[in-house]
């Protein structure tokens, strides 16, 4: 088994909350976003990599646009969505809630 147990977990604050980022590697990063109710984030998209977001905490919409059109999806905790490379998306909070991202 390799890894590094030294390094901590970063917070970074933004607008909509903070994240904390628990692992960052050359091929993935893993996160935990802390959204505020009410509060969005920016609508992106990503021309290589795969994200997983999985809601630990709280209610969200998860915003998806692709060429078939929009599509708002509820998440309560507990419930997961696999983004893939292109797939416009956006966060929003219905309530305060942790999302694991990765």
């Amino acid at each position: 088994m390799s890894g590094n147990g030294s390094k901590g977990v970063r917070r970074v604050e933004k607008p909509w909350g903070h994240e904390l980022i628990w692992a960052e590697t050359g091929r993935y990063v893993g996160k935990v976003l802390h959204i505020r109710a009410g509060e969005r984030l920016s609508f992106q998209y990503h021309r290589v990599k795969d994200e997983t977001i999985f809601v630990q905490a709280g209610r969200m919409l998860l915003v998806v646009e692709d060429g078939d059109g929009r599509r708002e999806i509820e998440m309560d905790a507990g419930q997961r969505f696999h983004i893939t490379p292109g797939l416009r998306h956006r966060m929003v909070a219905l309530s305060d809630c942790d999302v694991f991202e990765v």
